[in-house]
Formats: structure tokens, C-alpha cells, sequence
């Protein structure tokens, strides 16, 4: 599977909607998101209950978890809205978003209850990883069981992190609006890893481009090998 982070950020690397859609409101952020071809795209649990989920917290009765990794094809298609939930929290009003079926990986610990709700709604889900979500075999199942060969990253600074430190990252493309934020603790393009000795990753520049009719720069890296 080819994987790419794609996101928009200000001049000092910040990833807040409201913030980023303010300094560039045009739609240049999801035109090169479709020249990236990456029919499945993947957000993290915050992202995912701003713009998609039920207010509400899912709650389980019987938090009996489902203790081993298993999977459920509700649906395939040629691309995935995917959502990363590790404890099975978010709730969804429907099975479908941004036109494509809705796909929750959780990890082992999840609740069986939870994911038998996914089913009911006509969810796919993955579960693997006993406490935390296992992304290398998370990815392989999403490849070989769903068919995504091409997966976007999409939001937020966290679930960027947590696939750049397991090494599963084949591109970085940034977006910088023409704007800066400055406010205290708002989150980064990758934020999250808890390594203070975690040594810088290294970046191959492999295209620039000036989007028509902004000032808005596409930048494209690959990690050096």
C-alpha cells in the first residue's frame, strides 16, 4: 500500500480547520488531494467527531472485548472514509461519508458490543492490536481484505504522528496556506510522539508548486531512505 499525508497548514506548520480554511478558503487543498489518487482516506478519532460522528459518546453495556483480530466487510468499494477509534467511542449517523462507506478500526481492547453496532449499520471495521492499534497490520488487512492500494492520510496532527513513527509513510504533501496562527498549543501538521530523543525524519524535496490563482505553495516529500 502507498500512503501519503496530505494537509494543510500556516506558515508555522498549525492544522486548525477553521484557522486553515480562513487563510485559504479556495478548494486548492482538495484539487491535490485528487491528484494524489487516493481513492481511500484515513482521519483520526478528534477530526473524525468535529466533521462526521454523533455528539454523544457510544457506550457499551457489556464492555466485553472482542480480544482478537477480526474484521467485517459491510460493503466494498473502490475507496474507504476511514476512521481511526483505538476504545470503539464514536458514534455515526450514518454509513457513509464523502460518498464513499464508512470503515472504524479499533483496536482488540475495543468492545465487542461497539463493533456488533458497526455491523448492525452496515459499518466495516478492523480490530487488531491488543491495547493499541497495530497500523502496519491494520494496513495489510485494509489492502488485502478491502482492495485500498492508495490511502491519504487526511487529519489530524496526532494520527500523522502515529504513522509517522511506525514508518508507513511514503509521502508527505503539505499544503501552506499564506497565513500564520501564533496561538499557544494548537496542534502541528505531526504532533503526539512521545520520544523527546526521537531523531528528526528526513525529507526528500521531490516537487514545488505555486496553486493558480493563490499564494498558497504544494510541497512534496518522500523520507529519505
Amino acid at each position: 500500500m502507498y500512503i501519503v499525508s496530505h494537509m494543510m497548514e500556516s506558515v508555522d506548520g498549525r492544522i486548525d480547520c477553521a484557522m486553515t480554511e480562513q487563510i485559504e478558503p479556495s478548494d486548492v487543498y482538495y484539487e491535490a488531494l485528487d491528484r494524489l489518487n487516493c481513492p481511500t482516506q484515513l482521519m483520526g478519532r478528534v477530526t473524525m467527531q468535529i466533521h462526521y460522528a454523533d455528539s454523544e459518546p457510544f457506550v457499551a453495556v457489556d464492555k466485553t472485548p472482542i480480544g482478537k483480530t477480526e474484521f467485517h466487510v459491510a460493503d466494498r468499494a473502490a475507496g474507504y472514509t476511514v476512521a481511526v477509534d483505538t476504545h470503539g467511542r464514536l458514534r455515526w449517523p450514518s454509513f457513509c461519508y464523502d460518498g464513499k462507506p464508512l470503515l472504524v478500526i479499533t483496536a482488540e481492547s475495543c468492545p465487542r458490543e461497539y463493533l456488533e453496532t458497526l455491523t448492525r449499520q452496515n459499518i466495516s471495521w478492523i480490530a487488531v492490536g491488543e491495547t493499541a492499534i497495530d497500523l502496519h497490520r491494520a494496513m495489510s488487512i485494509l489492502e488485502s481484505e478491502f482492495g485500498a492500494h492508495r490511502l491519504a492520510v487526511v487529519g489530524g496532527g496526532h494520527i500523522n504522528g502515529a504513522f509517522l513513527a511506525a514508518g508507513l509513510l511514503d509521502e508527505i504533501s503539505v499544503m501552506i496556506g499564506p497565513g500564520i496562527d501564533g496561538r499557544k498549543g494548537m496542534a502541528s501538521v505531526f504532533d503526539g510522539i512521545d520520544d523527546p530523543g526521537r531523531p528528526a525524519t528526513l525529507l526528500s524535496l521531490q516537487s514545488v508548486e505555486r496553486m493558480e490563482g493563490t499564494d498558497t505553495l504544494w510541497l512534496r516529500y518522500t523520507p529519505r531512505k
